[in-house]
């Protein structure tokens, strides 16, 4: 075949995978942008040992365990803790003053992947008295990446990038204090697991939940494209409290979505919002 057979021939395939797995398993990554898809795709067909992205459809249309770790691998797990510590300082600043005012204090993660940002957040709310009055809803699409999520096990070389992290983000304690530690790894204290519930959901096609003051839904919308954008900022929207604040992404926009004009924004490319509307 040419390579542009080929290349007709692999889209086709791609087409007719997603919409089974769609059908199949109620897991809709259609949305999702074509170019980053495809290669995960394709490395999802290597780690198969299957040479075609047909046997792969047949695989894990027919095979449950096949579809797990397909979905492990579509998962996009870059992440760390006080990632982007502007961020975190503006939320320091900014943002809890305004959750104070509230005497129970919902959150949601969207898109937690393993957990870093979840804790990190936990960490700054014990840190300006708030955790105790608050509780945290930690989601992403895939079962296992959120059961590693809520065990909030880390690597002792992972440990030490966050701790610089923290100590960027305007961190005020000795970071050690907030996780044990045996020979390989650092486990997030008791204390600040307690509040969080770890659960499924998918953005894609599940519907709201509850109704929360803060949402962070961070380096997650880069993968989706622009329907399917506006599809999850609308259910972003529905979620938010009048006045509740939005956290997106350093590289995801508000701009040219339907709800560009009900937000305000809190600081200068932070991409902190403010629900006015």
């Amino acid at each position: 075949m040419l390579p542009e057979e080929e290349h007709q021939t692999e889209t086709l395939e791609i087409e007719l995978l997603l919409e089974g797995i769609a059908r199949r398993y109620g897991y809709d990554f259609r949305g999702y942008s074509r170019a980053s898809l495809t290669r995960r795709i394709r490395h999802a067909a290597r780690r198969e040992n299957v040479d075609t992205i047909s046997a792969l459809q047949d695989r894990i249309l027919h095979d449950p365990n096949a579809m797990a770790r397909f979905v492990e691998g579509i998962a996009v797990h870059t992440t760390s803790m006080f990632r982007d510590a502007d961020v975190y300082r503006a939320l320091r600043s900014e943002v809890i003053p305004l959750l104070r005012t509230y005497p129970f204090i919902r959150i949601w993660h969207a898109g937690c992947s393993s957990g870093e940002e979840v804790y990190s957040l936990a960490i700054l709310l014990h840190e300006d008295g708030l955790y105790d009055r608050c509780r945290l809803y930690a989601t992403d699409f895939s079962d296992s990446v959120v059961e590693r999520a809520r065990r909030g096990i880390f690597s002792l070389p992972a440990i030490r990038q966050h701790t610089v992290a923290y100590q960027q983000a305007g961190g005020v304690r000795d970071f050690s204090t907030y996780y044990e530690t045996d020979a390989s790894n650092a486990v997030i204290r008791q204390s600040l697991r307690r509040n969080a519930i770890f659960s499924q959901h998918n953005l894609v096609c599940d519907q709201a939940f509850n109704e929360f003051h803060l949402i962070m839904c961070r380096n997650v919308m880069i993968y989706f494209d622009m329907e399917l954008r506006n599809r999850v900022h609308e259910l972003l929207f529905n979620s938010l409290t009048k006045f509740g604040i939005l956290s997106i992404g350093k590289k995801e926009t508000l701009h040219a979505t339907p709800f560009e004009d009900r937000f305000e924004e809190m600081g200068t490319n932070l991409k902190v919002y403010r629900r006015v509307r």
